[in-house]
């Protein structure tokens, strides 16, 4: 599995950034998952949006689903050009019957998953875990039957994600707070809590993302290497893993 991070900012893109969007490869299938404010821009340095073959969203927040919108427009336009017709499979879930419903375009298709069930997409198993969020959101479990990455999209702390993360080879955490502060009513994590599951889990790699736009980001990592004696990376636009 080849992971490239598109975008990672929370709320809102930062100058030249893009919020929550990832490109997750294998063989010649691609997988976006989530689809943020200015990641169909970043995602074309990499991947052409023609070359994608699903896309799965964790929730409706506009920092995770912005760019559904131009991605229909740009499948549209591939189409008027090119006379493609291929429709692009965009899984998400049904709790919100809006957001569900405006993954349907012209080339584009919704399909719900069921976060009960494991869902195959291409190469990839991917399970599900309802985060701690204001909104309906899950994160993902995803396996190509060697590594495992784990996604928890947008969530405060809770217990069950040390179990579901559980030997991740991979694990990408929302860190849009700094220790000491309490993302808890919002839904999100501080960089101490996404080092204490890291830990727990036994993961071998921890990403920090969904990042705050004030203070000094690099701040978070000695934060969470207080909890995690493993790699921590900050999410960076371009930052490529591989398994």
């Amino acid at each position: 599995m080849k992971l490239t991070i598109i975008g990672y900012w929370g709320g809102f893109p930062a100058t030249d950034g893009a919020t929550s969007s990832y490109l997750l490869e294998k063989g010649d299938f691609s997988l976006l998952i989530d689809v943020g404010s200015g990641s169909l821009s970043k995602l074309q340095k990499y991947k052409q949006v023609s070359e994608l073959d699903a896309v799965i969203v964790s929730h409706y927040h506009h920092d995770h689903v912005a760019d559904i919108g131009v991605l229909q427009y740009a499948k549209l336009i591939h189409y008027y050009v090119t006379g493609n017709d291929a429709v692009l499979p965009i899984y998400g879930h049904k709790e919100d019957v809006n957001g569900f419903q405006s993954l349907a375009h012209s080339y584009t298709k919704g399909i719900a998953y069921d976060p009960s069930e494991s869902l195959i997409i291409g190469p990839f198993s991917i399970s599900f875990l309802k985060t701690s969020h204001p909104v309906s959101c899950y994160g993902f479990r995803i396996t190509d039957g060697e590594s495992v990455i784990v996604y928890t999209a947008d969530t405060s702390y809770k217990e069950e994600w040390e179990a579901f993360s559980k030997d991740a080879d991979l694990l990408i955490t929302d860190c849009n707070y700094y220790a000491g502060q309490d993302g808890s009513k919002a839904g999100h994590m501080n960089s101490v809590e996404a080092g204490k599951i890291a830990a727990q889990a036994s993961v071998k790699s921890l990403v920090l993302s969904h990042l705050p736009q004030y203070g000094n980001q690099e701040q978070l990592i000695a934060e969470a290497k207080e909890q995690f004696d493993g790699q921590v990376l900050l999410a960076k636009e371009g930052v490529v893993w591989e398994a």
